[in-house]
């Protein structure tokens, strides 16, 4: 890799890193993830810092906390004027293009990427904008119960409409990058929707796990007046509080789950062998990650939102031929980290130190230079389910969450991976609850930050209200084509001309 490398990030949604065979036993059928794996650079304990969507999302690609640049929810507009990592790799000389879901929201739909080769799956307007001025009452975008109760083989969804597009314009794209003169290197970001609830697969993928045992949950159900009080709004919220499911139940949900986990491995491993087939393999670092978790039943909680290992950690795998040897890395990292990481692997110059940003570059970490490379996470939540907000902090093996109305919790994730025996109140770890307490208290003001929450969330309220009256001017992204510099039309451009740019012989 004598030039800059091309960087091939695909990112999934939803995937629980917990259930995942590369991190312990596991019924899961991922194949090219533990292909990928193999050859790469494993980081067993990666984080999201928000785990939903668009905050995830946008703090990721801003390399700034949720907080910082105001993404609060999944209505929450990341401003035009934030420079995200597309930006520096563009100024670096990249081609920057996207593929899938990024849930963009507000009238910027590019924020660095040169070309956006589909829409988003979700909407971009103000509409799932939560009111935290109205606590307890559900809207009509949250999750439901009957992802879970109707889960199962279907023979078309909407998610699998989407990822087809997604799979079939990312993987035409390598072709087209390979075939086309512009030599500039090439950052594609392939953003799948699967494995996101709903629980609901094609037939295939349903098939594959016949006479599989699906597990349960490691950890059964808790009664709402016994979870914490972030989980017992949670349960509210996706209306699960109230009766607990069957056992035949939680194994459909899981079973079409582990479907949809099969299903986006496949596509995968057809953009794995795409690369290969366009010559270009040798040459491009490829990064796969995901946006946060699923707790799929776990303690009765389900989907994400919450700072549990379920939802709160992410697969990432970094693999590079010649580049990086394949390693495992147990230090907690987060996607915070990949802004100062796809900088550095590019070589960009950015206008502001990186020391600055929270995240730390991974690029150490990669190389096998332990003493470099991030070491601790940071986390927030701001979005609905929640009163006020949530943060988290995990440092070594401990991991420390709190919230405005919320009591602390402490784990021991070495001793206690299930995060059963909070150590809040237990003397031999005062020290170590008090001095993350101290922390939180010097990061965050929790009261003003929900002021500033609050006044955002009824600003959008507004502009929403107001733009849905009258004419209706979407700000959706609508991807165009251009079939005359692909196909055959009389423009001047000869047969024998078009098929020379647009065949691709095969390297050996």
């Amino acid at each position: 890799m004598a030039r800059q490398p091309n960087i091939l990030f695909i990112q999934v949604d939803q995937m629980a890193a917990p259930l995942l065979p590369i991190h312990g036993p596991s019924p899961l059928q991922v194949p090219n993830i533990a292909r990928l794996a193999e050859r790469g650079v494993v980081f067993e304990a990666a984080y999201c810092n928000s785990p939903l969507c668009a905050p995830s999302r946008f703090s990721m690609m801003a390399g700034q906390l949720a907080s910082t640049i105001e993404a609060y929810d999944n209505a929450a507009e990341l401003p035009a004027a934030v420079p995200t990592f597309a930006h520096h790799l563009r100024l670096a000389g990249y081609r920057t293009l996207l593929a899938g879901k990024m849930h963009f929201v507000g009238p910027d739909q590019q924020h660095g990427f040169e070309e956006r080769l589909t829409t988003d799956i979700y909407p971009a307007d103000f509409g799932w904008t939560p009111d935290w001025t109205r606590p307890g009452e559900r809207q009509n975008y949250f999750h439901v119960r009957t992802s879970i109760e109707e889960a199962g083989p279907y023979a078309r969804t909407l998610q699998l409409d989407y990822d087809e597009e997604v799979a079939a314009r990312a993987e035409q794209a390598l072709y087209d990058l390979a075939r086309d003169p512009d030599d500039r290197p090439f950052f594609l970001l392939a953003s799948f929707t699967h494995p996101h609830d709903p629980y609901a697969i094609s037939k295939p993928y349903w098939d594959r796990y016949e006479g599989v045992d699906i597990p349960l949950p490691r950890v059964p159900r808790i009664a709402v007046e016994d979870q914490d009080p972030h989980s017992a709004r949670l349960m509210r919220c996706y209306d699960v509080a109230g009766s607990a499911f069957d056992d035949e139940t939680l194994r459909r949900a899981r079973r079409a789950y582990f479907g949809s986990s099969s299903y986006v491995d496949d596509k995968v491993g057809a953009l794995l062998n795409a690369l290969e087939a366009s010559g270009a393999a040798q040459d491009t670092v490829v990064l796969f990650t995901g946006d946060h978790g699923d707790m799929l039943g776990e303690r009765g909680l389900w989907y994400k939102m919450s700072f549990f290992e379920g939802s709160a950690r992410v697969p990432l795998l970094v693999a590079a031929p010649g580049r990086f040897a394949p390693a495992r890395v147990a230090r907690p990292v987060s996607l915070l980290d990949l802004f100062p990481t796809l900088l550095e692997l590019a070589g960009a110059e950015t206008p502001e130190p990186v020391e600055a940003l929270p995240g730390r570059s991974l690029l150490p970490l990669l190389e096998g230079r332990p003493e470099g490379g991030p070491s601790e996470v940071l986390g927030e939540y701001l979005a609905e389910g929640a009163a006020g907000p949530l943060a988290m902090i995990r440092r070594g093996h401990f991991k420390y969450v709190v919230g405005e109305d919320s009591p602390a919790q402490l784990f021991d994730l070495a001793r206690d991976p299930d995060e059963l025996d909070n150590l809040v109140g237990d003397p031999d770890h005062a020290e170590i609850a008090e001095a993350f307490a101290r922390e939180v208290a010097e990061r965050w003001d929790f009261a003003d930050l929900k002021e500033r929450v609050i006044r955002n969330q009824q600003r959008r309220l507004l502009v929403q209200r107001a733009l849905a009256t009258g004419r209706h001017l979407p700000w959706d992204h609508q991807p165009g084509t251009e079939a005359a510099k692909r196909f055959v039309r009389n423009t001047g451009t000869t047969l024998e001309d078009l098929e020379q740019r647009s065949n691709l012989r095969l390297s050996n």
